[in-house]
């Protein structure tokens, strides 16, 4: 069998329970390595039980994180890498479409789009997830932010890849369904809001550079401050984007994103008062 030429990287910790589910949909593709930051369970046991390479990475709280680390410092048998979580599964139609869309392209790389899972069944409405995730490793690096330990995330989550020439779209989706809880949803959203509004006060300051975010990039970081900012986002996905139609779990997803982004207000507010009082 032909092997589509994508080298699948796979950032993880402690993540034995989504890895299986995610590693057995990726025997189409030419190579599979699983970066690790010493992750204590059965991760590593299952990377190899699944023939994928396992790299060690150990963050030192500044740049570069995982990401950037990954395709600095690992040779890849591959021109294109695509970054995938563990709890994102790809489906036949996705390895067709990108098989298909790699071949002989113009453009550096491009936005998949995903199904999300939340309170155990799939998200068909409100406001799609979209990542420019697959891209030519050799043109291609996660945007550098000098932090100092904003949170405690040694990966680049809201970090924008930015691509040397144009990017493409795939549309055939990547499921993707974290099996883990609410717990470690709300735990992972706090550190994602820590440093969500760490990232707004560096955009204010000279380092700041927008040139290489989306529209809708752009329009996050112009209000995300604005106190109304939260509750215009729940209007559009749940009632602007239908919400309301993926019933209970369409409306805790809009109330939660709306929790998200009201903590990253009012950490950005808090700061600025602090910083204001000396």
């Amino acid at each position: 069998m032909t092997r589509i030429p994508i080298t699948v990287a796979i950032p993880v910790k402690n993540e034995e329970r989504n890895l299986p589910r995610c590693l057995a949909r990726l025997g189409r593709f030419a190579a599979i390595v699983v970066i690790d930051s010493g992750s204590t369970d059965r991760t590593i046991e299952i990377a190899a039980e699944y023939g994928a390479r396992v790299v060690q990475f150990v963050w030192d709280g500044k740049y570069p994180k995982k990401r950037n680390w990954f395709l600095d410092n690992i040779a890849l048998e591959t021109e294109w890498v695509i970054f995938l979580d563990a709890d994102e599964m790809m489906l036949d139609a996705f390895c067709d479409e990108a098989e298909k869309a790699i071949a002989g392209t113009p453009h550096d790389g491009f936005w998949l789009n995903y199904t999300n899972h939340f309170l155990g069944r799939p998200i068909r409405h409100g406001i799609p997830q979209r990542k420019l995730a697959l891209f030519r490793a050799g043109t291609t690096r996660y945007e550098r932010i000098e932090e100092d330990a904003w949170s405690g995330l040694d990966m680049e989550i809201h970090e924008h890849p930015v691509l040397a020439g144009s990017a493409g779209e795939i549309h055939a989706r990547i499921d993707h369904d974290d099996d883990r809880g609410l717990a470690k949803f709300l735990d992972r959203h706090a550190h994602y809001a820590q440093w969500e509004s760490r990232r707004y006060e560096a955009l204010l300051g000279a380092d700041g550079d927008l040139a290489h975010f989306s529209p809708r990039q752009r329009r996050k970081y112009a209000n995300l401050a604005k106190w109304w900012f939260p509750w215009a986002y729940f209007a559009m996905t749940y009632f602007g984007r239908l919400g309301f139609l993926d019933g209970r779990a369409g409306f805790y997803l809009a109330y939660y994103k709306a929790w998200y982004f009201t903590s990253i207000g009012l950490l950005i507010r808090e700061r600025s008062d602090r910083n204001k009082g000396r």
